[in-house]
């Protein structure tokens, strides 16, 4: 699957997916210091999965209706960041092509897939 990992994704997810073959871009090596509308639009273009620890993004695509190829944003305190990307790559495995054009949240002991964003 293809991922566009924004600057506030911990670099150890889009390692962990990396390693599991998927197609993923970091923010901080292609576009750095981009906008979060630019990454938002970036991500369409490319059609790829963004993944996120922002909370503004979650303002873009439910209270601004922008589209999306989809949202995972991961809710992971410091204490439990360890785990995170096992879990994500898991989330995948186990959901793959139905996470596209759905807003999902990810936290300790939680999935949350909600309606679709596109």
């Amino acid at each position: 699957m293809r991922f566009l990992a924004d600057e506030s994704c911990d670099f150890a997810v889009v390692r962990a997916l990396r390693e599991a073959g998927h197609d993923v871009v970091a923010v901080a090596d292609s576009a750095p210091s981009s906008a979060d509308e630019i990454i938002l639009e970036l991500a369409i273009r490319e059609k790829r999965i963004l993944l996120t620890e922002d909370k503004d993004f979650g303002q873009w695509v439910f209270a601004e209706r922008r589209a999306t190829g989809g949202v995972i944003f991961l809710r992971y305190p410091s204490k439990a960041r360890r785990v995170m990307p096992s879990l994500v790559v898991e989330l995948i495995e186990h959901y793959g092509k139905r996470l596209f054009g759905r807003f999902v949240v990810v936290q300790p002991g939680r999935v949350r897939i909600g309606r679709s964003v596109e």
